[in-house]
């Protein structure tokens, strides 16, 4: 019984403001760097030579030649940065600076350095204009900017309607656990926890990582494996009882979902058609899917406006 639990289910309707707000991303992370004969600004990207010096005595790491960063953009600190401001190329300035108690390099941590900077170059950031060629940088073949606003916008209708599911889904989650205080067989914890381990070995393995000669424990992902067991036992037995399965036609809508992203959808829904495996991952998440409807349909559940940076956090 879920009928006291309560859920709320976040709200958001893709606006114009939104398809402004992510072109103004996309239009940031195309952005290009002119030189300009002025003094440093915010957001300026300038090159520099600097010295670090430590009573008087070069510290490891301190010095650098033809150095670029973008002041403000938090790669140097924010006191390194403030003493670029207002400086033009060719311009040089010696100042002090106290590094945070806890910078990673012990030896600086908290002490105070003397650094003399030579800005070499200053160049202003010019963002691109949404026009033809900014339309064709996205996919857009033929430059058509209200067609890429309307591929912007179905995709960012896509992405808050997937985020909303993630939402509503976790708390479905922790709505069947509190409903079902069950305890789980040792053996099936065991197994899942050494499936947790083996993945993020794998995971280690793929970033490049050698894991012959790190300790993975299991015991590490306990926690998670008791969680994943139960869950599983209670939504398996919920799908059965309640008649939660996947229906043909649920497979082939989100497989459809999943395409309609993609430049040619129907080669994307028949590569999951030709394996069995790749049809078991979708029917897995419309049964997720279905399960969520029902504890939804069947708890408290009330509306809740949210905001679309609420909702994208650094996606937006």
């Amino acid at each position: 019984d879920v009928s006291a639990q309560e859920i709320e289910r976040p709200q958001l309707q893709v606006t114009d403001a939104e398809v402004d707000k992510t072109l103004d991303v996309l239009r940031k992370q195309r952005t290009t760097f002119a030189e300009v004969e002025r003094a440093a600004q915010d957001g300026d990207r300038v090159v520099v030579d600097f010295t670090g010096r430590k009573d008087g005595v070069e510290f490891d790491g301190g010095k650098a030649t033809d150095f670029p960063f973008v002041v403000g953009g938090g790669q140097m600190l924010k006191d390194f940065e403030t003493a670029v401001l207002g400086l033009k190329a060719g311009e040089s300035k010696t100042f002090d600076m106290t590094f945070p108690a806890e910078y990673h390099a012990e030896n600086l941590a908290g002490q105070t350095v003397q650094f003399e900077v030579v800005v070499k170059k200053v160049e202003a950031p010019q963002l691109p204009e949404i026009d033809a060629e900014f339309a064709k940088s996205l996919g857009v073949a033929d430059g058509d900017v209200a067609k890429m606003r309307e591929e912007v916008k179905a995709n960012l209708e896509r992405e808050v309607k997937r985020r909303i599911q993630a939402r509503i889904k976790e708390q479905v989650m922790n709505v069947l656990l509190d409903a079902h205080p069950i305890e789980v067989p040792k053996a099936l914890v065991e197994q899942e926890s050494q499936q947790l381990a083996d993945n993020a070995r794998k995971d280690f393995e793929s970033r490049g990582m050698k894991t012959k000669d790190l300790p993975i424990s299991t015991d590490w992902f306990t926690d998670q494996a008791v969680r994943r067991v139960k869950l599983g036992l209670i939504m398996s037995e919920l799908v059965r009882s309640k008649e939660l399965f996947a229906k043909p036609e649920q497979i082939r809508a989100i497989i459809e979902d999943f395409a309609a992203s993609y430049e040619d959808p129907s080669e994307v829904v028949s590569w999951y058609y030709a394996q069995p495996e790749r049809l078991a991952q979708a029917e897995a998440l419309v049964v997720e899917d279905n399960v969520v409807a029902w504890v939804v349909g069947n708890a408290k559940a009330t509306d809740k406006e949210t905001s679309f940076e609420e909702l994208m956090g650094n996606a937006a």
